[in-house]
């Protein structure tokens, strides 16, 4: 008689049960680390650890605020420094996605340009704020040109890898059908390479917050950048807390809009991670 029992010393595999997480829960979650950071912030100012001329008190920063925004120079700085990203960031992407698309999809194109870019790639963009200077004076253009030299490259790195991984025998099947190169390249190749463009995206949006730190850096006569020095000059360190706070912001929120944009066109990848 055969034996159908399970085997002695084994145990019944159980299937790993998973439960979704609520908005509610995962908001709260994530909003534990700064609330944590902003109560020792307010007890090392409250107990005297950190004196005023080291760190402003969260209070003092908050009266930064109210006086900065009453006087219209949070506002102005915030839109100056926004056009100056915003404008970079385009700039970045654009440049990254074409020569991304163009090496990731062409042999000639690979051949010709990403041994080039892969060495530009490797120069550090503060490196060139001198180089800069000199090409295009203090004005405007050097900012956003040094933004969009930043954001460029993680652009082009995820889209060339993301069109390299593109499933080869869909494409063939597609050439097959008559399907052009440019029709090939939007309706088959982009779509498929959709997570890393994302993902490039993602790291441009947030590199372009830093490039902004250092291209406001340039002489600036406007901008948080700008703030930041007056506030050195006189140590005031609540508004430098208010401007670093700021540029803290403008990096997750530009993290946000990458994720929200990420739920809406690959909702299917939202839906495994809410679950893990």
């Amino acid at each position: 008689m055969s034996d159908t029992g399970p085997h002695p010393g084994l145990v019944r595999p159980r299937p790993q049960r998973r439960r979704a997480r609520g908005r509610t829960y995962s908001a709260t979650v994530r909003a534990l680390g700064p609330i944590a950071l902003l109560v020792l912030w307010w007890a090392a100012s409250a107990t005297g650890v950190l004196t005023p001329d080291v760190l402003a008190s969260p209070a003092e920063v908050l009266r930064a605020v109210g006086e900065l925004w009453g006087n219209g120079q949070l506002p102005d700085a915030l839109t100056t420094s926004l056009t100056r990203s915003g404008l970079g960031l385009l700039i970045g992407l654009a440049a990254g996605l074409v020569l991304g698309i163009t090496t990731g999809f062409t042999r000639l194109g690979d051949e010709l340009l990403d041994s080039s870019i892969q060495t530009l790639r490797t120069i550090p963009f503060l490196s060139l704020v001198p180089l800069f200077m000199v090409w295009f004076g203090i004005n405007e253009t050097a900012k956003i040109l040094l933004i969009a030299v930043a954001t460029t490259f993680p652009m082009y790195v995820s889209t060339s890898s993301g069109v390299r991984n593109t499933d080869p025998k869909l494409v063939e099947a597609m050439r097959s059908f008559g399907m052009g190169r440019f029709a090939l390249v939007r309706e088959v190749v982009l779509p498929g390479a959709l997570a890393s463009l994302l993902a490039g995206l993602r790291l441009s949006m947030t590199l372009s917050v830093i490039a902004l730190i250092a291209a406001e850096e340039i002489n600036a006569t406007a901008g948080i950048g700008y703030l930041m020095s007056q506030a050195q000059s006189y140590a005031r360190t609540d508004i430098l807390a208010v401007c670093i706070l700021v540029y803290g912001l403008l990096g997750l929120t530009a993290d946000m809009a990458v994720r929200l944009l990420e739920r809406v066109l690959m909702p299917w990848r939202t839906t495994q991670g809410a679950t893990r």
